[in-house]
């Protein structure tokens, strides 16, 4: 349990350092940032496929390739339906926030900052989840996969906050808070497969198909949408091959 804790506070205290980078670095060209994010895309996208879908399907035994699909789709399904529960704020070419369904009555902060948590939260359960298989070697390499895509996940998310007007401090605060929403995460996945181990493949399953769907729906097109499609294809390969690297050495 102890391992669990200081993972999971260490997952999310990596947006914070992201962050903290982001104040350094604060004027970011698009360039970088869509490098940057293809690296973590390519890291998360391995940890999905070698951390969590393909032992969901040797934990479901007979089934499970079955369980694999099913948990696949519900983890995609269940983050699609936040999308639409939260509305989906983007970081414009001008540094603008832009609301998906045009509501000026809607708090532009709070929506910024539950975007990100939409996305955080599900990456805590991964590493919950991976803990909650027994396999640590493996669960280590899942959080160190989302740790590392997290850093330059802070480091972007900065810039637009600045822009609509919110200060330093509260711009840090806001971070942190997207990172204690993936401390939670990872204690509430944890502790779901550990309560019942016949949920574990369907468990490990749902977060790697909601970690694809944030990588398919969010991460990739942003990343080619403004010019540097061929760097953002390679840094995405990179970061995929360094996570099997580290699967093969430390698995």
């Amino acid at each position: 349990m102890e391992l669990v804790l200081i993972t999971a506070l260490g997952v999310g205290t990596s947006t914070v350092i992201g962050a903290v980078i982001g104040f350094i670095f604060k004027n970011l060209s698009h360039k970088f940032s869509d490098i940057v994010l293809s690296f973590a895309s390519g890291v998360m996208l391995s940890a999905a496929i070698l951390g969590l879908i393909l032992p969901a399907v040797e934990y479901g035994g007979e089934y499970g390739v079955l369980i694999a699909i099913i948990g696949i789709f519900l983890g995609a399904i269940c983050l699609n339906l936040m999308d639409k529960a939260v509305p989906h704020l983007h970081k414009l070419a001008g540094g603008e926030i832009e609301n998906h369904k045009q509501n000026p009555k809607l708090n532009k902060i709070l929506l910024f900052v539950l975007a990100i948590a939409i996305h955080n939260l599900p990456e805590g359960i991964a590493a919950g989840v991976g803990f909650g298989s027994g396999n640590t070697a493996q669960a280590f390499i899942i959080a160190g996969g989302i740790a590392l895509q997290n850093i330059p996940e802070g480091m972007v998310i900065i810039a637009p906050m600045l822009a609509v007007g919110i200060s330093k401090k509260r711009t840090l605060v806001y971070a942190t808070l997207t990172g204690v929403v993936e401390v939670i995460g990872t204690l509430i996945g944890y502790f779901a497969v550990s309560i019942s181990s016949a949920i574990l493949p369907y468990a490990l399953a749902f977060a790697g198909g909601t970690m694809l769907y944030v990588i398919s729906d969010e991460m990739i097109p942003e990343t080619h949408a403004h010019g540097s499609q061929r760097g953002a294809t390679y840094a995405l390969l990179f970061g995929f091959c360094l996570m099997l690297v580290f699967d093969v050495i430390f698995a």
